[in-house]
């Protein structure tokens, strides 16, 4: 484990890491921000999953997280949202291949080789975190865009790792959107049976999640026909799913709005993960 920079900040530590990991078959890159409290005790830990084109420093830099985390006595984790580096498979267009992981396990050439995003999520960078943070075992999972699509499904995928989970702007219905049907059949081929795992809306009305959600969306958003905000909603009204569903007046799709309900959504995890809120 390389630590590739380190900065004091809101009283605690903001460390970005890269490691050669097994699952991707790569070198991979993400970012730890330790509150205050976390000098003398274990925190629970909030992962934020990033969107098309990102890396692990967007929401590190621009989403204002850690003065939020700091209040809150929550550590947070900012994955990469690819495999990247000579060799991995790449592709021209911004929403396929490096920057566009989209959550999940590729199981076609060329992408499977690297593109396990799910599996490093999930099971290797989880595992390390584990033996390398003061971390109390309580997590939630929040995103933006892509990343609000990899929070919601892998949440709903694994309620015991996580117990709580919001989303800001998140592509809600990936098997009906163009921001979707065209990264998953590359990635998992053209039966769309197995796409069902990666949809929000679909695993909602078929698995549930057992505690409450909070999704927040801009209105002026100039992405809303590609993010399918709508489907998710009724999903949300027809499984009588407890949550919030905020429609932000005025907002886009950028770190702006992210930045806006950052500390929201920090405060609304802080209180499910049992966080000491100051």
């Amino acid at each position: 484990m390389e630590v590739v920079s380190s900065n004091a900040s809101f009283g605690g530590t903001q460390t970005v890491y890269r490691h050669a990991s097994e699952t991707c078959a790569c070198d991979m890159t993400f970012a730890v921000y330790l509150p205050p409290q976390a000098k003398s005790k274990s925190v629970p830990l909030l992962w934020y999953l990033s969107g098309l084109t990102c890396t692990h420093e967007n929401a590190m830099v621009k989403g204002g997280f850690q003065e939020h985390a700091a209040r809150n006595g929550v550590a947070l984790v900012f994955p990469d949202t690819s495999p990247r580096g000579e060799g991995v498979a790449d592709d021209e267009a911004y929403d396929l291949g490096q920057g566009a992981g989209f959550y999940v396990n590729a199981t076609q050439d060329p992408w499977s080789p690297h593109f396990q995003m799910y599996d490093y999520i999930v099971r290797e960078l989880d595992a390390k975190l584990k033996g390398m943070l003061p971390h109390n075992g309580q997590q939630g999972i929040t995103g933006h865009s892509m990343g609000g699509h990899g929070a919601l499904t892998i949440a709903m995928r694994n309620p015991r790792m996580f117990k709580s989970v919001s989303a800001f702007a998140p592509i809600a219905n990936p098997t009906k959107s163009d921001w979707g049907r065209k990264q998953l059949s590359a990635y998992l081929g053209d039966d769309e049976s197995t796409w069902a795992h990666h949809d929000a809306t679909e695993l909602l009305t078929s698995v549930g999640w057992s505690g409450d959600m909070l999704i927040d969306q801009g209105s002026e958003d100039q992405f809303l026909d590609l993010l399918k905000p709508e489907a998710l909603a009724h999903a949300m009204a027809a499984k009588r799913q407890p949550g919030v569903f905020r429609m932000q007046p005025g907002y886009d799709h950028s770190y702006f709005f992210v930045s806006t309900f950052a500390g929201d959504h920090v405060r609304w995890h802080a209180e499910r993960l049992g966080a000491t809120i100051s």
